[in-house]
């Protein structure tokens, strides 16, 4: 068969999202920043970045052949990838529930804590118990579904949690629980 009448496809039009179908279904706990930079994202990608492709498109296709045009179907593949993004951001946004971690009181952790605890050696170490769409470990940062947040959650100042993690296992004692604002 001719190659001319068969169709390329890398799937990513029948194929679930694959990103999404790994994240829990259940509501998407966010911090209010996190809620805005999703919104900030998709309002970008569906007012300035899929218009502006979508132009790029149509001028190539007018050249003619499409086949061996590399500008329309590099930019027929680009507005497949962010449609699926569109998509997945849609869902996620859909699902959320936004708690800002400033009006949680809570004397246990619970989402949007800033947790600082000391391992057995004695290093501290702080981290934040965010939504799942703003995990950055470099920054401290950590999904409230991660080993270490589940291992953290309820628990209160001075209590000391056995976490079990790769490297193996490891008391950590709690020092402090904040519920502030989470800052870029």
């Amino acid at each position: 068969m001719s190659k001319a009448f068969t169709r390329e496809d890398d799937g990513a039009d029948d194929a679930p999202d694959a990103e999404l179908q790994s994240l829990p279904v259940r509501k998407n706990y966010i911090t209010p920043k996190g809620h805005a930079k999703l919104k900030d994202e998709l309002h970008l990608l569906l007012n300035k970045t899929r218009p502006d492709l979508t132009q790029v498109v149509a001028w190539a296709a007018s050249n003619g052949d499409r086949s061996e045009n590399a500008d329309y179907i590099y930019g027929k593949k680009r507005l497949r990838e962010i449609d699926r993004r569109i998509r997945f951001l849609t869902k996620r946004l859909e699902i959320a529930e936004v708690i800002d971690p400033a009006q949680v009181r809570s004397p246990t952790i619970a989402f949007g804590a800033t947790v600082t605890f000391e391992n057995e050696a004695g290093a501290r170490k702080t981290v934040a118990i965010v939504g799942i769409d703003e995990i950055d470990p470099a920054r401290g940062r950590i999904s409230w579904i991660s080993p270490l947040a589940k291992t953290l959650l309820g628990q209160r100042t001075g209590d000391v949690v056995l976490f079990r993690s790769p490297k193996g296992e490891e008391e950590l004692e709690i020092k402090q629980i904040e519920f502030k604002e989470i800052g870029e």
